[in-house]
């Protein structure tokens, strides 16, 4: 069984939120900049909730790759969040599940750094990974489920098998995962961390609750009482919410369902760089190190390139 990248510790989770989350309605807006700066340091295990390429959380991510920390830990659910980390240079070890793209096929910069020997992976399920964060999110060491037995993802989790004494079924038995600093974006978040999703929610809920500090990038930032309009889309309270970053087309090149579509010029034009290490570096030589905030970035797509995935939404 591989050693654990984030050993379970549900007590140290609990004193993590007592003693150090701050839980009052209070004002959280800030900069990519301020936010990374403030909430993710090296050796920090970082959580990215998206769902292929719809609402990646990129803004912040560049802005990670820009800071530099260094020994990262992941949670590899995520695509372009883990590539760009990975072809920076940042990142030591990964709980991974997938990282593809889709028609496109896998992912040529994790495949390098596996192949080079630079990467430690632990493998789990997509829904595995999820429900670790459940158990963290439930106070509970960990959550029994049926996914994985039987086959190699399971020998290389950290998951263990028992037998259920009730049914005499075996079952495999999920570790929580508490992650140190999450990251999501949403559609709309209030200037307190109040933030509701449309669409698919992937397991931004999860995640959310089982992060010590939480940073999350909203499209838009709008006035409490529109938020208190429809509370059953509140997804996120303001409680669990340490920043709240103002990002517009902040899943760019990926899409924000109902806001705009994905890029896939971008997105192709992307893959034949990250065929080579040279070629991903000159990407992030020109997209991410190449500007120093979202808003330069915006800048360089240009406002015609994102009128037209605003039109190309519905489509």
């Amino acid at each position: 069984m591989p050693d654990f990248i984030q050993p379970p510790d549900p007590e140290g989770f609990r004193r993590w939120n007592r003693d150090h989350k701050d839980m009052r309605l209070r004002r959280k807006v800030m900069s990519e900049r301020e936010a990374v700066k403030r909430f993710i340091k090296s050796g920090d295990y970082l959580g990215f909730e998206l769902y292929g390429t719809v609402r990646c959380p990129l803004s912040v991510v560049r802005e990670i790759v820009r800071q530099g920390p260094r020994r990262l830990r992941l949670a590899g659910q995520g695509l372009m969040d883990v590539d760009f980390l990975l072809a920076a240079g940042l990142v030591e070890s990964m709980d991974i599940t997938y990282v593809g793209y889709e028609a496109y096929g896998l992912s040529p910069i994790l495949r390098r750094s596996v192949e080079s020997g630079s990467l430690h992976l632990t493998e789990w399920s997509n829904a595995a990974l999820a429900w670790r964060f459940k158990a963290a999110a439930m106070g509970v060491p960990f959550l029994p489920a049926r996914s994985m037995l039987g086959t190699d993802t399971f020998s290389y989790s950290n998951a263990k098998s028992i037998t259920d004494p009730f049914t005499g079924l075996k079952v495999a038995l999920l570790p929580a995962l508490t992650v140190d600093c999450g990251v999501v974006h949403v559609h709309r978040a209030d200037i307190y961390g109040n933030c509701q999703l449309d669409g698919i929610s992937g397991f931004a809920l999860e995640m959310a609750r089982a992060s010590k500090r939480l940073i999350v990038s909203a499209e838009h930032i709008i006035e409490t009482e529109e938020i208190l309009k429809r509370p059953e889309k509140t997804a996120i309270p303001f409680y669990l919410v340490d920043a709240v970053v103002h990002a517009p087309f902040g899943s760019h090149p990926g899409e924000t369902c109902y806001l705009y579509a994905r890029d896939e010029p971008h997105i192709k034009s992307y893959l034949e760089s990250a065929k080579s290490a040279q070629g991903m570096r000159q990407y992030l030589d020109r997209y991410v190190y190449g500007v120093e905030s979202h808003r330069d970035y915006l800048d360089l797509i240009g406002l015609r390139r994102l009128r037209h995935l605003v039109r190309e939404r519905g489509r």
